[in-house]
């Protein structure tokens, strides 16, 4: 079914990078959301009014949430196509954010506005209906919940978007409210319990959270997140890909919107190359990131000295102190200048986010320490990086 509508509505649907195509996508996941909670929200609230049940006019409110919230996505899906301008050159594609940031204050108002009627139904219960033609209605609910969840989760991952997955998200949380509230009412008309105050409640509970989910979501990218490990890997192969280029490191990544990236990275080169050859080199991988990776990329050049015959066994050694000192610290931009009467060794370390000041300070200390062990003549110039990249 999914491929289906991809097909019949998304011209182009291959060329995800193409910002047509991706609003094509926001709007076709829009279009389905609207439809189906609007028709879920008529279904369920007739049917809470006809049972008298406060769960499940909660519940419907929660799809009506649900299609205001595919309404504002549609909007910033829009307005995010909104090409370039003077006073916003890298676009407007941050308002696809912007619109998911809204959608989650929408949530979690709906979700606190039943929680207080909940609430009242906890301290005056009242009388319900019961009718098995509503298990099988709000079971179908469930089902179209599920199906429109795994729609929106195979759509965010096709065009990485964060707000389709904030949708899958909310979807699979009402899979779990509509399965709370068919308890509810199979209870109340098998045994003759009601607990649709409490069964309320925690749909109110669901919903909010749901709501906070999706604020963390959109903020981190509005805020300013780490960049992802496969888009590093990518730029970076990317690059080291190229003729010339010994290695990289300090890579960054700036999001304009999910189809807009800058970029700058440090690309090392051999300083005894040609400059008029390493600088076309890399106005080409500039050029060529643009148009095959969809990143406009700055590239600043890192002129590598390795003419000293002992450069190989001097950064062997250092690699083999940090593996001891700790693991997870990377070395680059690795230098040797060599006087009459001492050896300079100059070098960067990468050390996690969690590391202290004062403990980065200590492994700067022991690496000078024990490398002075090896050759009293050494002396070591350490600056320390942290990664910008997520999950290290």
């Amino acid at each position: 079914m999914t491929e289906l509508l991809v097909r019949k509505f998304v011209k182009d649907y291959n060329q995800v990078k193409r910002a047509k195509v991706r609003t094509a996508y926001g709007v076709l996941s829009s279009g389905v959301g609207i439809f189906c909670n609007l028709l879920l929200f008529l279904v369920k609230l007739l049917l809470g009014l006809f049972l008298n049940s406060i769960s499940v006019i909660s519940d419907a409110v929660n799809n009506l949430s649900d299609a205001a919230s595919s309404i504002i996505s549609l909007v910033g899906v829009k307005m995010a196509e909104r090409p370039a301008d003077k006073d916003h050159p890298f676009g407007h594609g941050r308002m696809e954010y912007i619109a998911a940031l809204i959608v989650s204050f929408l949530v979690i108002e709906v979700g606190w506005t039943f929680m207080k009627t909940s609430f009242g139904k906890l301290r005056n219960p009242e009388a319900l209906g019961f009718h098995v033609l509503s298990l099988a209605i709000l079971s179908l609910s469930i089902g179209v919940k599920l199906w429109l969840a795994l729609f929106n989760k195979k759509l965010g991952k096709r065009i990485g978007s964060k707000v389709m997955e904030a949708a899958a998200a909310d979807s699979l949380g009402d899979v779990l409210v509509t399965s709370a509230t068919v308890v509810s009412v199979a209870l109340y008309g098998l045994l003759g319990i009601n607990i649709d105050g409490f069964i309320g409640m925690l749909v109110s509970v669901a919903v909010i959270l749901a709501g906070i989910g999706i604020a963390k979501d959109t903020l981190k990218p509005l805020i300013g997140e780490a960049i992802d490990p496969s888009l590093y890997r990518r730029i970076k192969e990317f690059v080291e890909g190229y003729r010339g280029i010994l290695g990289t490191h300090d890579l960054l990544v700036h999001s304009y919107g999910p189809s807009t990236n800058m970029a700058s990275i440090h690309a090392e080169v051999d300083a005894r190359g040609s400059m008029e050859e390493i600088h076309e080199i890399i106005d080409r991988i500039e050029r060529e990131a643009k148009e095959q990776m969809g990143v406009l990329l700055v590239i600043h050049m890192d002129p590598m000295e390795n003419e000293d015959p002992d450069w190989e066994e001097w950064k062997g050694e250092v690699l083999g102190l940090l593996d001891e000192l700790d693991g997870r610290i990377t070395l680059h931009d690795f230098r040797v200048v060599r006087g009459r009467e001492r050896i300079r060794l100059f070098f960067d370390i990468v050390v996690p986010y969690e590391m202290k000041e004062e403990e980065a300070e200590e492994v700067k200390k022991e690496l000078n320490r024990r490398l002075k062990c090896y050759d009293d003549r050494v002396e070591c110039v350490i600056t320390v990086d942290k990664s910008y990249v997520g999950g290290e």
